[in-house]
């Protein structure tokens, strides 16, 4: 018991202390700032002192930094007139690839669709004379309906061969009397793979 008493006593002396020098520290950091504050002052005014003694007209160098701002101004409208001149002939280039694009676009559209033509007539073809055998679907790039037209006709031994044939034969009269475009646009881009 008596050692935590003379704890207790320590402990409170110890705060009293580190109280007292806490607050010496503040008074000490105050007397610093007001140093620092009178020293600024002072510095200021012997700058002023220096400038008035060297005869320097501070009215001129306001119009000095005046003129200057306005011929950075200057700059800054030429330079930006520029920037617009610039953008201008940026978009002509830019109209001028878009056109170039569109007449290749076109130009890639119409190879594409003759092509297509000899893809239409080979489909119509192998789907009249192998439609039995669902070739005509593979060609098309439909494998999934190509294996069940050739399942069909597997499977049943060929007695189903008559009805997938049937179905090849009107595929392919289909394919035959479409244009190119509807072709294309049916077969290919919409994906239709029955009739």
């Amino acid at each position: 018991m008596e050692k935590n008493k003379s704890n207790k006593k320590n402990n409170e002396s110890n705060n009293k202390s580190s109280s007292k020098s806490a607050k010496k520290t503040d008074k000490s950091s105050e007397k610093i700032i007001d140093d620092v504050k009178d020293a600024a002052k002072k510095g200021m005014e012997n700058v002023k002192d220096v400038i008035d003694d060297l005869g320097i007209d501070t009215d001129e160098i306001k119009q000095n930094i005046k003129e200057s701002a306005f011929k950075i101004k200057a700059k800054a409208k030429e330079f930006a007139k520029d920037i617009d001149e610039n953008t201008k002939e940026f978009q002509e280039d830019a109209k001028s690839a878009g056109s170039d694009f569109k007449k290749g676009a076109n130009e890639a559209y119409e190879q594409l669709t003759k092509q297509n033509e000899s893809k239409r007539i080979l489909v119509g073809i192998l789907a009249i004379i192998l439609g039995y055998l669902g070739i005509h679907k593979f060609v098309l790039g439909y494998t999934k309906e190509g294996i069940i037209m050739l399942l069909v006709t597997l499977v049943s031994f060929g007695i189903g061969a008559w009805l997938t044939g049937l179905i090849g034969l009107i595929e392919g009269i289909i394919y035959l009397t479409k244009s190119d475009e509807e072709f294309y646009q049916i077969y290919q881009v919409n994906k239709r793979s029955w009739f």
